[in-house]
Formats: structure tokens, C-alpha cells, sequence
């Protein structure tokens, strides 16, 4: 998997140049790159971390006051909620992943500006909802390490994905109108320790492809985060210190004409015993009525679009349909 050190890209410059490149062949190749100098503080990371951690160690009743609800996709889901395997029509166990989902709709004014209107339909209006947060006295610093976390990896997105437009070819600010006002998800995952084995065939996160734009993901160094080579095989992510993994989606894998790719990943229950797990991950996702279509570096007369156009919003809904197994 690429190591791609970002320091100095995001200004005009030799560096910038290299690095660009890089991204260029880790989205043609893998779809998946390590990347480090990207400006986000070490000890933001870990204040998310052990926030987390306290929340997750509430009892589960607790926990599930600050519930997911059909109307609003923001707060806890429980273990076994969901099964990712289910988009590729894999049917496996429900995953043993509890996670916490926080977006950036808490403004009303911001959902409005984004596409929030009166009388839209249930599913369309949860995407602009606001958060549902714990109680500050029983997880101190929850809301306010994830709220700034949110806002870094919303800054560090973009530049991300300036850099890819200048990897297709297109102007630094060609994406700029079509994420300004994106819809992203911020999760926090926990995978606990079991005290019994897995039932087979059942995964922490079951082989899957995101689905938006691209993934920002910091784990804590716990094994079980594995990709599937262009080869065919399952190999472990690298654990860098500093550093987040970034994976396209496959929204951007439809954006590209499949030029660039979105790979399968999964997390596994590891072979030895371990702890708990956590990771955090920043699933962007562009505006939601932006229309998905050919870029237009990326076809040519052979080598025609070959997906149909779809909005943002009706891709990311059909999706968590598909893969939410609530009881």
C-alpha cells in the first residue's frame, strides 16, 4: 500500500507535483494510500479515541438513549445492526461493530443550504437532521473532540480532493461546487473484545466497498483492517503512527469510468487475542443532489461512459437500505 507524505502538496511547488502522481497511481492501481503530514494533531486523535472509549464502555441500555432513528442518521447503532457484505450480496452473520455517527447539520441554516426543504420525504430529510449527542456529564469531551475532529478532516478532505482533480487532469477546484455543501458522515467504530467465538463466517466489518467519495480512517494499531489486492489476496493494512488510511468510494470509481478503483475491505476477528478495537472514519460524501456523471477526462469515444448518472443522495440511500439488518 502507497506511504504518501503530504507535507508541502497543498501549495503549487516540486512537492506537490510528486505527490500528486502518487495519488495517481495508488487510485489506478489500489484504490487505497497511507498518508502522513496532513496537519491533523496527534493529540485531537486521541482525545476522539478516549472519548470514544467512554462512551462505548456505558451499559448498551444507556447507549441506546442516544439511538439511531429512521429520521435522522446520526447517533448509536448497536452490534449486529448492520451486515456490509450485504452490498455485494455476500450474506455473512450481522457484523460485531457498534459505532456512533455524528454530521454537520446541527445549524438548521447549514441543512437549508445544503437542500433540506419542508415536506420532503423521511429518507431524503434524515441525511440533514441534527446530531444526537450523550449526555456531557456521563462523556466528557464527546461532542467537543468529535465536532473539531469533523472539522479538520472536512478541511483535510478537500484539499485531498483538489489534489485528485489535478491527478485526473481537471482544474484543483473542479470538485469545489459539488462537495461544498456534502453530506458526510463522521463514525466512530468500536470492535469489542469477544468473549466467544465468532459464528463462522462472521466478520468485525464484512467485506465491503465504501460508497461516497473517498474514506478518511484512523485506526488504533489493532489488527484486522485487511484490503484485497489487485492479486486476489487479503492482506493486512499497515499500522504507520501518525497516520490515516484514505480509500476511494465507489461513487468516485463511477465519477472516474472505473478508472480509478474502489477495492473490498473488511476487518477481521484476529487469529490471537486482543482488546477492543476503535477507529474512526470520515465518510465523504458529496452534496446531495450533486449529479454523479463521467468526468470528463475520463472517457473518450472508446472508452464511453459506462454508468448511468445518479445523484449523491439517491446512491447513499439505496446503500443503507441494502446493508441495515435492525432487528
Amino acid at each position: 500500500m502507497p506511504l504518501v507524505d503530504l507535507s508541502g502538496a497543498f501549495e503549487p511547488g516540486p512537492q506537490r507535483g510528486e505527490v500528486v502522481e502518487a495519488i495517481r497511481r495508488a487510485c489506478e492501481d489500489v484504490g487505497f494510500l497511507v498518508i502522513t503530514g496532513h496537519g491533523v494533531a496527534d493529540d485531537l486523535v486521541r482525545r476522539v479515541d478516549a472519548a470514544s472509549r467512554r462512551l462505548f464502555a456505558l451499559p448498551l441500555d444507556e447507549k441506546m438513549a442516544w439511538g439511531r432513528a429512521s429520521d435522522n442518521l446520526r447517533g448509536y447503532v448497536p452490534l449486529r445492526s448492520s451486515t456490509l457484505a450485504l452490498a455485494h450480496d455476500e450474506v455473512t452473520p450481522p457484523d460485531l461493530s457498534e459505532l456512533y455517527t455524528v454530521g454537520r447539520f446541527d445549524d438548521p441554516a447549514a441543512a437549508v443550504r445544503a437542500g433540506l426543504r419542508e415536506g420532503q420525504d423521511e429518507g431524503r430529510s434524515a441525511f440533514f437532521a441534527p446530531n444526537v449527542w450523550p449526555d456531557p456529564e456521563r462523556v466528557p469531551d464527546f461532542r467537543e473532540a468529535l465536532t473539531a475532529c469533523y472539522g479538520m478532516l472536512e478541511d483535510l478532505a478537500a484539499k485531498l480532493m483538489g489534489l485528485m482533480a489535478l491527478a485526473l487532469d481537471l482544474d484543483e477546484h473542479w470538485f469545489d461546487d459539488k462537495i461544498a455543501e456534502h453530506i458526510t458522515g463522521l463514525a466512530v467504530l468500536h470492535y469489542p473484545a469477544l468473549q466467544e467465538p465468532p459464528l463462522p463466517g462472521q466478520y468485525r466489518r464484512g467485506p465491503h466497498t465504501d460508497w461516497g467519495s473517498l474514506t478518511i480512517l484512523y485506526h488504533d494499531g489493532q489488527p484486522g483492517l485487511q484490503i484485497l489486492s489487485p492479486e486476489g489476496n487479503w492482506e493486512d493494512v499497515p499500522s504507520v503512527p501518525g497516520s490515516f488510511v484514505v480509500n476511494l468510494g465507489d461513487l468516485m470509481a463511477a465519477w472516474t469510468n472505473d478508472r480509478w478503483v474502489s477495492t473490498l475491505h473488511r476487518v477481521v476477528v484476529p487469529d490471537r487475542v486482543t482488546g477492543d478495537r476503535i477507529s474512526v472514519a470520515f465518510f465523504h460524501q458529496p452534496a446531495y443532489d450533486a449529479l454523479i456523471e463521467c468526468i470528463p477526462t475520463c472517457t473518450s469515444p472508446d472508452d464511453p461512459p459506462r454508468h448511468e448518472p445518479v445523484t449523491s443522495g439517491e446512491w447513499i440511500r439505496l446503500m443503507i437500505e441494502k446493508t441495515t439488518t435492525y432487528a
